[in-house]
Formats: structure tokens, C-alpha cells, sequence
């Protein structure tokens, strides 16, 4: 190689990235994934409550879940398996939408 050669070479080798340190893994990117992941498990589970509480809120306000003997009271059993509307995304979008009680 001649001189000038050897010189561009050197430069390339000298500019070219540390191939040792392209791929490092710290406890940061394992902290901040765990994080995620843990923050999406507690946001399913809230929205899973709040479908089960929005379905229990609407029964009881349509009346669905009514004892047989004693008519003001509530049929608890009922209460455990009652679907007061047709699909789980409707809770879900009336839950969502009605933040305040309503009067």
C-alpha cells in the first residue's frame, strides 16, 4: 500500500464505531421496562375493575338483580353474574364518559 493509502485507512479504522460497546446492557433498560410492563399490568387490572363495577352499577340502577321474596332487597348471587349490557367495551365507554355522579 502506499503512504496516502495507509493514511485513509487509518482514519477509517480510527472513525469507525467501538463494535465492543455497541451493545451494552444496563439496569437502567431493565428498570424502565419493568416499569412499563408493571405500569400496563396495574392499568388492565384498573380497567377490568372498572368493568365490573360499571356492570354491577348498571344493574342495580335497571333493577336486574332484584330479590324474588323481599323486593327491596338485592339478590347477591345475581350481583356475581349479572351482564346488564350487551359487551364489556360498553362499561368500559359509559364508565369513561360519565366521571360525575349524576343528580
Amino acid at each position: 500500500m502506499e503512504e496516502r493509502e495507509e493514511g485513509v485507512m487509518r482514519a477509517f479504522r480510527e472513525s469507525a464505531p467501538d463494535e465492543a460497546g455497541l451493545v451494552q446492557r444496563t439496569w437502567v433498560n431493565h428498570l424502565a421496562w419493568t416499569l412499563v410492563v408493571l405500569l400496563c399490568g396495574l392499568v388492565f387490572w384498573l380497567v377490568v375493575a372498572l368493568i365490573n363495577a360499571e356492570n354491577q352499577r348498571n344493574a342495580l340502577m335497571n333493577m336486574q338483580c332484584r330479590d324474588q321474596v323481599f323486593k327491596e332487597e338485592i339478590d347477591r348471587q345475581c350481583m356475581l353474574g349479572v351482564q346488564s349490557r350487551e359487551h364489556w367495551w360498553e362499561h368500559l365507554i359509559y364508565a369513561m364518559k360519565h366521571t360525575k355522579p349524576q343528580k
